[in-house]
Parts: structure tokens; C-alpha cells; sequence
């Protein structure tokens, strides 16, 4: 799985628009939108932050693994 496409699930499951997960990395909506449309890529700041948030792995939003856990 493509890592902008379990971006966009990981925000639709916790009913979250682009701008609610913006506020929480600190940027703008059109920012995010380009990570989720792959206009731009995720810096590994970002990618941190959103993993804390979610409380899942980095492999797990890159899209490595379908374990939200795995370690």
C-alpha cells in the first residue's frame, strides 16, 4: 500500500479533515493535502509525529506491513 493512501485512511478513520491533521504538524492544509496527494513527500518529522498521534508504527503508515503494531 501506497503510504498516501493509509495517510488519507489513518484521517478518515479518526474523522479528521486535512486541516485538523495540518494544526497537529504545525503546517498548513494545502501542505498536508500535497503529502495525501503526493505532490510532496513526508518528512521524517512529520511522519514521527503522525505516528505518536496514531499510535501506530512507521511501517505501518510506509505501508510495509498491515500490522498498525508491528514493531
Amino acid at each position: 500500500m501506497d503510504y498516501t493512501k493509509r495517510l488519507y485512511d489513518l484521517r478518515v478513520d479518526h474523522d479528521l479533515k486535512q486541516e485538523d491533521v495540518a494544526k497537529i504538524l504545525k503546517i498548513t492544509k494545502q501542505a498536508y493535502g500535497m503529502y495525501e496527494n503526493k505532490k510532496r513527500g513526508l518528512p521524517i518529522e512529520s511522519l514521527i509525529t503522525l505516528c505518536k498521534f496514531y499510535n501506530v508504527s512507521s511501517d505501518y503508515i510506509l505501508g510495509l506491513t498491515d500490522d498498525p503494531n508491528a514493531k
